[in-house]
């Protein structure tokens, strides 16, 4: 039995074809929608095939899919010799089938009719893959979304008579416990992440600090390593790890590592798996430097002075980036990325400090091969020195 939560109600009484759920962090939007057609699936008198998507594998993997099985585990509804590993699809005992596809494969979006869809997140796809998908589904489809800013669901789709639309908040997940819910409101102070995160209502595009950032499958052959960028956690935050490439004459990301509880030693054998390149670590952690160097690898600290994180932000938005399609945690913190408001919504030029471990090791790697010259647009050669900060 599903434990029943006030979000879990709100959904269980939409009941238009097209259900959009806006959500802040922690309102169980995800987890609900799951707990549904996992329960539709095991009533239905004749079998139906509902599809579960977001836009990478990756994606969904790490997301709604582990859901998904963490779900029908909790709940002992888990057959092994039901869930089929290649094609990512369970089979119910009513022979109604759940299964995954990531939108990033064509032949899926335009592949064949489905009852059921719920759409993972779906401000992160196009308008016209929304649209093969819907004309390919016959019964209920669910999207949701954390409302940071304005896309094609509130512009061409929420004002049809055939579309509910919910707004979901931490309030409504009952099965929070109390160090989260005083964790998100303890964030009241900075307007616009309370407004997206804490209430759920729709953010300003204007406090992103970073746009227009471009996906790649790859890293490129001709694209060189540079630098490492290392931001330290343990307990409560993520050590961050990317590698950052040159790739006419724009940069490379690509995500190494996103974890909690990685001592120095753990992270030094991560940085031995890849290719040799410099790391530039944060500085407020010499401790940790001096050890990972003692393992053999190049390290230095960021250099740090007056200005340094808004002077380094800055020279981050003035290039052209690319990231990989693998990095799951630099594109999700890229789109949550914002300065930090004040109770009346005005920009202040500081960042919220929140979702942005990966944002801090990019900037510490990509300043350190910024140009001497302040008014330079092109970017050095590993041969010049490191500009300080």
């Amino acid at each position: 039995m599903f434990a029943i939560t006030t979000a879990l109600k709100k959904l269980k009484s939409l009941k238009k074809r097209i259900r959009g759920v806006a959500g802040g962090t922690s309102a169980s939007k995800t987890i609900s929608i799951i707990q549904i057609l996992i329960d539709q699936a095991q009533r239905d008198t004749k079998p139906t095939l509902t599809s579960i998507t977001s836009e990478s594998m990756p994606h969904l993997k790490r997301g709604a899919m582990r859901d998904f099985l963490n779900i029908m585990t909790e709940h002992e509804y888990f057959k092994d010799d039901r869930w089929n590993k290649t094609d990512f699809t369970y089979t119910f005992g009513t022979g109604s089938k759940i299964e995954f596809f990531s939108l990033d494969m064509p032949h899926k979006v335009r592949g064949p009719r489905r009852q059921r869809l719920f759409i993972n997140e779906a401000n992160n796809i196009p308008l016209e893959t929304f649209e093969q998908l819907e004309v390919r589904t016959e019964e209920v489809i669910w999207l949701d979304w954390n409302p940071v800013s304005e896309f094609w669901f509130y512009t061409d789709v929420k004002d049809r008579e055939d579309v509910d639309f919910i707004i979901l908040t931490y309030r409504d997940n009952e099965a929070l416990n109390d160090a989260i819910v005083k964790t998100i409101e303890s964030r009241k102070g900075n307007k616009n992440w309370w407004k997206v995160y804490g209430e759920g209502l729709l953010g300003d595009a204007e406090g992103r600090i970073y746009k227009g950032w471009t996906q790649l499958e790859d890293i490129p052959d001709e694209a060189r390593l540079k630098r490492k960028g290392l931001d330290f956690g343990y307990t409560n935050d993520q050590s961050a790890l990317v590698d950052v490439y040159i790739w006419n004459n724009s940069f490379i990301l690509d995500e190494l590592l996103y974890r909690k509880r990685m001592s120095n030693k753990d992270i030094s054998d991560v940085i031995k798996q890849g290719e040799d390149a410099l790391v530039i670590a944060d500085s407020a952690e010499p401790k940790s430097i001096d050890e990972i160097a003692s393992y053999g690898i190049s390290i230095l600290g960021s250099q740090k002075g007056p200005g340094s994180v808004l002077q380094g932000i800055q020279y981050v938005q003035d290039q052209t980036i690319y990231v990989t399609k693998r990095s799951l945690n630099i594109w999700k913190e890229y789109r949550n990325y914002l300065w930090l408001t004040d109770k009346d919504g005005k920009i202040i030029n500081k960042p919220q400090g929140f979702m942005d471990h990966l944002m801090s090791a990019i900037r510490y790697a990509m300043e350190s091969l910024k140009p001497i010259e302040s008014d330079s647009r092109d970017i050095i050669d590993e041969s010049q020195p490191l500009a300080t900060i």
